[in-house]
């Protein structure tokens, strides 16, 4: 099966973004309807449900096309990826009116506020999360599909 690797390095990085993000969205919305919590966070979720798995294709596809000359484990380059979405998201977010940046921390939709202190230890934990995500599911994936 040597035809169109690039395409099955696509479809296996969409893969768990696919079946993640309607499910945390449906968990956003019910959290919002039954304790009627006031932060509009389905409104943040939208857009990353189309962005992030295109992101996890093309990233895919970038580690298939340079793991010859690179040979990052899929693990690592994975682990890459949130150095990478992160700020752009975080960006995005502060261009939107979305994040507003503080002295003591970040507010999101003006009514949900994290500390700055907290923010490293849930980059950290995105940061092992995405190598375990990448190394056990796309690269299962990866070699079911015959391009790892």
């Amino acid at each position: 099966m040597n035809t169109h690797p690039y395409l099955r390095a696509y479809l296996a990085g969409i893969f768990v973004p696919t079946l993640v993000l309607p499910l945390l969205l449906t968990a956003f919305i019910v959290v919002r309807i039954v304790l009627k919590a006031p932060v509009p966070i389905e409104q943040g979720l939208i857009f990353p449900m189309a962005v992030v798995p295109l992101l996890f294709g093309l990233w895919n596809m970038l580690w298939f096309g340079s793991h010859e000359c690179t040979h990052l484990p899929i693990g690592v380059h994975g682990a890459i990826l949130p150095l990478v979405l992160m700020p752009l998201g975080a960006t995005t977010a502060h261009c939107l009116g979305v994040l507003v940046l503080g002295s003591h921390g970040v507010t999101w939709f003006n009514t949900l506020q994290v500390p700055y202190m907290l923010i490293a230890p849930c980059f950290l934990a995105a940061l092992a999360g995405y190598y375990l995500v990448w190394k056990y599911i796309v690269g299962f994936l990866n070699r079911v599909l015959g391009i790892a």
